[in-house]
C-alpha cells in the first residue's frame, strides 16, 4: 500500500482522516527555530510553559532561551554541536531545546536514569561538548564523563521556576544546590538581556540526537533533523486537531523520541501552552490535568493504566481532554473500553519510532479503531499525512491487504540515518525506507494491525505465535492491570508460552486461575504454560514493558520447560495440557 497521491487518486485511509486534513504534508516552517519565532512574533504574552502555579509567557520563555543560547555561545557550543539534556520533565529541558535551536545546536537526548557505563556509552559515541542536568546528578554525570569530550556540566534544581514546592514531588533535601558558576538559573540571571549570535539553520540539520534502546546490540544514535520533525509536529497536530489555545501535558518523558517530538516539540511550535509536573506521578499527573484545562496529551499505556488504578481519578480530571493518544506499545481492546467507560475519552493509539522521529501512524479522533478479526489485534491507526506505508514479505515484495509481514516506511520523517554508522544506517533504512522490525497487517481500507515485533515471535512445534494475542486475552481477565508474554525454551516443542502479570490494586487471583482463563479462549499452542504474578513488570523509562528481561528471568527459574516440569515458586503455574 502507498500514500502517493495523483489528482485522480486518494490514499484509502484519507477518507478516515479529519475533513479538513489535506493528505499532502506542507510544514509553515523549515525549522523549529523559524516556528518558535514566529511564536514570539505572534503572541507574545501567550502562556508557553506551565509548572505548577508557574505560567512562563512565549515572551519570558524567548527571553530565558536567549539568556542560555549567550551562555552556551560562551562555553563552545556552536552550529553541530551536541549538548546533553539529562532531565525529567521540567521547564527548564524547553527552554534549553529553545536555546539550542537558536545556536544551531543538536539536542543529544539523555535518560535522566542513566549512570555510569550507560552514560559514558552514549558520551563517547554522540561527543557533546557539555551536559545539562539536576543539581543532585551534577557530580554522577561529572564522573560518567570522564574520558569523553564533554567539557563542562551544569545543573538545575528542579524546584525552580514554581513556588508551590509540592511535598508529593519535591521532598526536603531532595535539590542540592549546585555551585553558582555551574547553576543553569544562576547563569541564565546573569545574561539575561543578552542576545545570542545569528547562526543559520536549515532543515537538513539535526534537531534531536536520540539514541535506540539498544536491544539487538549496542545504542545507535538516530539524527532527527529540523525537517524530520516538522513533519511529524505538522502532521500530527493535523490529525489530533490541534488549535491555538490548546494545552498540551507532558506525560511521555521528553528524553524520549515521543516526548521529544509529539509533546515538546509540538506545543512549541504550536500556539499551545505545554504543562510540567516533572517525572510521572499519577497523583500530580491527574491534577495537572484537571487544574490547567489540559486538552491533549500523549503518553505510554502504563501510565494509562496507573490512572485506572488509581482510586483517586475521575471523569472530572478529563472533562477538558479533546484528544488522548497511547504510543510506545500497542493498547489492549479490554484498556480502551475500560478507561472510555470509566473516564469518558477513547484512547488512540499511535505508532512511531526514534527513526521516524516518533508517530507516524495515528487513530483519528472521532473514529473507533477496528480490532483484526484474526489475529483479535487493535489497530494502530491509518498513515498520517506524507507517511508511505508498505507490507512486505522476506524477499521486500509488497503485500496485499490482509497479507501478514514487515512495515516499510517511507517519508520525510524518517532519519536519513545513524549517527556516524553508515553500515547501520544502510541496513535499517536502504534507500531511505525504513524496515521495522515489527509484524504488521493492512486492511483494504488503510488501517494498519501491528502483531508484534518479529524477533519476539514465539515458535511452539512450528506453530507461530505473536506475545500480542495471549497479551490481549489476559488483559479480559479483571483483575490483570499489565501482561507481557515471552517464549522460553522447550525440549518437546521447541518453545513454550510465558507469562508475566502484574495485577489492579485490592484484586487477588491464583496463576492456575489465569491458566485456565487463557485455557478457554486460545487455542492449544498459543496458550500459556507458565504464569507468574508478580508485583510490577519492568518497564524502560518511556513505559515500555521489557519482554526481554522477562525472558531472560523466566528462563532462569525455569531451565528448560518440558512436558513434566512442576512449579518452583507457588507465584507460578505450569499448564501440561497444551
Amino acid at each position: 500500500m502507498s500514500s502517493d497521491v495523483t489528482p485522480d487518486h486518494e490514499p484509502p485511509w484519507f477518507a478516515l482522516h479529519p475533513n479538513e486534513l489535506s493528505p499532502d504534508l506542507e510544514p509553515r516552517f523549515a525549522t523549529l527555530t523559524e516556528a518558535w519565532e514566529w511564536r514570539v512574533n505572534e503572541e507574545p504574552e501567550a502562556a508557553a510553559l506551565v509548572y505548577f502555579d508557574a505560567v512562563l509567557s512565549v515572551r519570558e520563555t524567548d527571553a530565558l532561551a536567549d539568556a542560555l543560547a549567550a551562555v552556551l555561545s560562551d562555553r563552545g557550543v556552536g552550529h553541530g554541536d551536541r549538548v546533553g539534556i539529562h532531565l525529567q520533565n521540567i521547564p527548564q529541558y524547553a527552554i534549553v531545546l529553545i536555546a539550542l535551536w537558536k545556536l544551531g545546536g543538536v539536542a543529544l537526548l539523555l535518560n535522566p536514569m542513566y549512570r555510569g557505563r550507560e552514560l559514558t556509552t552514549l558520551l563517547g559515541d554522540a561527543e557533546p561538548v557539555g551536559i545539562i542536568t539536576t543539581d543532585r546528578d551534577v557530580e554522577a554525570v561529572h564522573d560518567s564523563a570522564v574520558g569523553t569530550p564533554v567539557r563542562w556540566v551544569l545543573g538545575t534544581a528542579e524546584s525552580d521556576l514554581q513556588s508551590r514546592n509540592d511535598p508529593r514531588v519535591f521532598r526536603p533535601g531532595t535539590n542540592d544546590a549546585a555551585p553558582s558558576d555551574n547553576d543553569l538559573m544562576t547563569l541564565i540571571g546573569e545574561r539575561i538581556g543578552s542576545r545570542p549570535p545569528t547562526v543559520a539553520v536549515s532543515g537538513d540539520d539535526l534537531a534531536f540526537l536520540a539514541y535506540t534502546s539498544g536491544t539487538t546490540g549496542p545504542p545507535k544514535g538516530a539524527m532527527n533533523s529540523h525537517a524530520n520533525v516538522l513533519a511529524v509536529t505538522t502532521s500530527f497536530s493535523r490529525i489530533a486537531g490541534i488549535s491555538p489555545g490548546d494545552v498540551v501535558f507532558a506525560l511521555a518523558p521528553l528524553f524520549h523520541i515521543t516526548g521529544a517530538v509529539i509533546i515538546g516539540s509540538l506545543a512549541l511550535s504550536e500556539q499551545t501552552a505545554l504543562v510540567f509536573t516533572g517525572r510521572f506521578q499519577v497523583e500530580t499527573a491527574l491534577d495537572a490535568l484537571r487544574e490547567h484545562s489540559v486538552t491533549y496529551t500523549i503518553g505510554s499505556i502504563t501510565a494509562f493504566n496507573a490512572m485506572m488504578n488509581s482510586e483517586h481519578a475521575t471523569a472530572d480530571h478529563f472533562a477538558t481532554i479533546k484528544a488522548l493518544f497511547s504510543g510506545g506499545a500497542p493498547v489492549p481492546p479490554s484498556t480502551v473500553a475500560r478507561f472510555r467507560e470509566r473516564f469518558g475519552p477513547y484512547i488512540h493509539n499511535a505508532y512511531g519510532m526514534t527513526e521516524t522521529s516518533s508517530g507516524v501512524i495515528a487513530v483519528p479522533p472521532g473514529t473507533i479503531a477496528p480490532v483484526d478479526e484474526t489475529s483479535g489485534t487493535l489497530s494502530i491507526g491509518v498513515p498520517l499525512p506524507g507517511v508511505e506505508v508498505q507490507i512486505v514479505d522476506t524477499s521486500g515484495r509488497p503485500l496485499p491487504p490482509g497479507a501478514q509481514g514487515e512495515l516499510v516506511l517511507v517519508g520525510p520523517q524518517v532519519i536519513r540515518g545513524y549517527w556516524r554508522n553508515a553500515e547501520a544506517s544502510e541496513a535499517a533504512i536502504p534507500a531511505g525506507r525504513l524496515h521495522t522490525g515489527d509484524s504488521a497487517i493492512a486492511d483494504a481500507e488503510g488501517w494498519i494491525y501491528l502483531v508484534d515485533r518479529i524477533k519476539d515471535q514465539i515458535n511452539v512445534s512450528g506453530y507461530k505465535v505473536w506475545p500480542r494475542e495471549v497479551e490481549d486475552v489476559l488483559y479480559e481477565h479483571p483483575a490483570v492491570l499489565e501482561a507481557a508474554v515471552v517464549g522460553i525454551p522447550d525440549e518437546y516443542r521447541g518453545e513454550s508460552v510465558a507469562a508475566y502479570v502484574s495485577l489492579k490494586d485490592g484484586q487477588t487471583v491464583e496463576a492456575d486461575e489465569l491458566v485456565a482463563f487463557a485455557r478457554d479462549r486460545l487455542a492449544p499452542y498459543k496458550r500459556p504454560r507458565a504464569v507468574q504474578i508478580i508485583a510490577e513488570l519492568p518497564k524502560t523509562q518511556s513505559g515500555k514493558i521489557r519482554r526481554r528481561a522477562l525472558r531472560d528471568k523466566i528462563a532462569g527459574q525455569h531451565g528448560v520447560v518440558s512436558a513434566t516440569s512442576t512449579p518452583r515458586r507457588t507465584s507460578t503455574v505450569l499448564d501440561d495440557t497444551a
